[in-house]
């Protein structure tokens, strides 16, 4: 399952039935960034009606929350939650704040009116895959290193990230997990000896798709 995130943080207004829904949205690396990023929005609308929020955060988007904050139990703080679900969104939080306009909207029209709020703003920011990479490493020879990164340099299987220096030149590739035998294989023919990489560990960087804005979910 392909994960995104938000592709910038972004805020966006609307207004229904007189009420002002202003949704604030911000890419947070852990749920403690989440958590002061909400009371940071309440401190900020200190004289807003509610002030509701949701976030999906933390390692494998483990920390999941969400509060309607005096609005009816389920309308706010959930439908939000529903949309960066439906979306496959991590390391985001959105905080809804509402200025309530004098027509109550009965609990139907709170939930379309929190979940277009943050789907609408969801479309301004725009989304970016988290993909997961490795950096994997081998060794080449002082005297024949330089012939070797002139190859790595000329190919477009993996991108090369890093070489260092000392008795024996140690070059750090990186690329996606599941290219690791496709670039052994690469490197053991290129090179004509057998190379068998070593990890050194894994990250996600963050792709900017070029048709997702289309295919986001509302969360109804």
């Amino acid at each position: 399952m392909k994960i995104f995130t938000a592709a910038r943080d972004v805020q966006h207004e609307i207004v229904i039935e007189k009420s002002r829904f202003i949704c604030t949205l911000k890419t947070c690396a852990s749920e403690e960034e989440a958590q002061a990023f909400i009371r940071d929005c309440k401190k900020k609308y200190w004289d807003a009606t509610h002030n509701c929020s949701a976030y999906v955060t933390g390692e494998n988007g483990q920390a999941q929350r969400s509060s309607d904050d005096g609005e009816p139990a389920g309308t706010a703080g959930l439908p939000m939650l529903e949309v960066l679900r439906k979306n496959c969104l991590q390391d985001v939080a959105v905080v809804v704040t509402r200025y309530f306009g004098g027509i109550k909207l009965g609990a139907g029209g709170l939930v379309r009116a929190y979940t277009a709020s943050v789907a609408e703003t969801l479309q301004k920011a725009g989304l970016a895959e988290k993909v997961l990479v490795g950096s994997y490493s081998f060794t080449e020879e002082l005297e024949t290193s330089g012939r070797v990164l002139n190859l790595l340099y000329q190919q477009q299987l993996f991108n090369l990230k890093a070489v260092e220096y000392g008795e024996q030149v140690k070059i750090t590739l990186q690329f996606e997990p599941e290219n690791r035998l496709e670039t052994e294989k690469w490197l053991s023919d290129a090179l004509n000896r057998q190379i068998a990489l070593a990890e050194e560990g894994f990250a996600y960087e963050e792709r900017l798709p070029g048709d997702n804005i289309g295919q986001l979910q509302n969360g109804r």
